[in-house]
């Protein structure tokens, strides 16, 4: 994920006023049935905007999040970069609000406002007292629909993401590493290509690029607004009306045309030789599904799976690898199930002392093996399904963690009922299914294994780097 933080202000305040019965018009008041422990609510508006409104009364302020279902993996061929890109254009301003701005009027009514761009979606949001949030729906309405763009601005801003680009990707040999693995994992699937872009197709976007991108997805159709916080649903569906039913919606903002990613006939390896590296680590990466494209219960098993596997000190990687065999510094793994399109299982092993790097992955492939031979145990799957369970009760407790859990799941193809439904869903899951999963998807030939090795500096670039000159 990339999140980028910018400062803007606000434009000239206006006030909001509708009667009810424009707002009655200007909706669709097709409220999700709901059980007795369906937290949320949603409803769409006459222009295809849909909205979660998500109550917690606790304290007086709200979170503000709009979700545009485009992210990395839906740009232009050749374009790559513009997802992000047009994040960062997005705070250069409307004829109501002046470049700079918007993070301004935000900090100066109490605020904190920020914005991500992931391969799937782009999100902007912000925190703020509960009668501001008329204030910020007015201001999101506007740029969804009026940005304006100058090329000098386009021009810095590109200088600014490339800057990120070297200071975030070029300048750390991980990232690097990281970046060409997923280049191999995928060969059609643009989830191939680096969110925040190639260098040298960012160095040619222009003002022209952003706008065709900006015209094409950001539009009510192809968004969704969550509030979470101290509101009542009928008072956002008021405000929601007065603000964002009055933007048009576009006519093809909902297609994504992407790629269909093939079977995989073998597996991939990539070594990376870097003197700014410290120990050297390996790294594997699978495809798999996610919970929006796999088959039902298997992104639960995945979950578990991964939990058990390479999840903490607890884990099987890191109990093997560094408690008993002292070979890694650290040693894990994770599941990366929310894309659109599939997901990610992931491993690693960094190691530990002068141990050379293939014992850590024979170590790392043992592990594995025999949780593909003999599963995982009923204790450890009881273990991993409470602590993921509670980490889904805890983060209840936070307005941003309850805005981007809806906005994630619905603006990736999931439901408001599969949202609450998970820990029911993670209850059922057997030591038998998550047996099957791993068997399922530790396939080698659905992989891509990196290396990163760290390599000595010669004399003059040694004395280079310690500020020494050469005499």
């Amino acid at each position: 994920m990339i999140e980028y933080l910018t400062g803007s202000f606000l434009r000239r305040a206006s006030l909001i006023v509708a009667c009810f019965a424009l707002v009655a018009t200007a909706m669709t008041t097709s409220l999700d049935a709901k059980s007795e422990n369906t937290r949320a609510a949603h409803f769409t508006l006459d222009n295809g905007m849909d909205v979660v409104v998500i109550p917690d009364r606790r304290a007086p302020v709200v979170t503000h999040m709009v979700w545009y279902r485009v992210g990395a993996a839906d740009e232009p061929p050749g374009d790559s970069g513009i997802a992000h890109f047009l994040e960062h254009l997005m705070f250069k301003g409307t004829e109501d609000v002046p470049p700079g701005e918007f993070s301004k009027i935000v900090a100066a009514n109490g605020g904190q406002d920020n914005a991500f761009t992931t391969q799937d979606v782009t999100a902007y949001f912000q925190r703020v007292a509960k009668d501001r949030l008329g204030l910020l729906m007015k201001m999101e309405a506007d740029r969804m629909a009026n940005l304006r763009l100058h090329d000098k601005d386009v021009v810095t801003e590109r200088d600014v993401v490339l800057e990120e680009r070297r200071s975030r990707v070029e300048n750390e040999p991980s990232s690097i590493l990281n970046e060409q693995m997923m280049a191999a994992l995928y060969q059609s699937h643009p989830y191939g290509i680096p969110i925040i872009g190639w260098k040298h197709e960012i160095e040619e976007l222009d003002r022209e690029d952003a706008l065709k991108f900006y015209q094409r997805f950001y539009a009510p159709n192809n968004a969704i607004l969550v509030v979470a916080g101290d509101v009542e649903v009928d008072e956002v569906k008021k405000l929601a009306a007065e603000t964002y039913g009055k933007v048009e919606a576009a006519d093809d903002a909902e297609a994504r045309h992407r790629p269909k990613e093939p079977r995989h006939q073998a597996s991939r390896r990539l070594r990376l030789e870097d003197p700014r590296a410290g120990q050297a680590t390996v790294q594997r990466i699978y495809v798999c599904p996610s919970y929006t494209s796999a088959e039902p219960g298997e992104a639960e098993a995945l979950d578990l799976l991964m939990k058990i596997a390479g999840s903490g000190s607890t884990s099987r990687l890191y109990k093997k690898l560094v408690v008993e065999k002292k070979i890694a510094a650290g040693a894990g793994g994770w599941y990366a199930s929310s894309g659109l399109d599939s997901g990610r299982i992931a491993l690693y092993g960094v190691a530990g002392g002068d141990t050379d790097i293939a014992a850590v992955e024979a170590e790392i492939d043992a592990v594995i093996a025999d949780i593909v031979a003999n599963g995982v145990t009923q204790k450890e799957l009881d273990r991993a399904r409470e602590a993921m369970i509670a980490d889904f009760v805890y983060g209840s407790d936070s307005q941003s963690k309850l805005a981007r859990r809806y906005g994630w799941g619905m603006a990736t193809g999931r439901s408001i009922q599969d949202i609450e439904e998970w820990p029911d869903r993670l209850k059922k899951v057997t030591v038998d299914d998550v047996k099957k999963v791993a068997a399922k998807y530790f396939d080698a030939k659905q992989s891509v294994t990196g290396v990163l090795l760290p390599t000595k500096k010669g004399p003059d670039k040694a004395r280079h780097a310690n500020g020494k000159q050469k005499s």
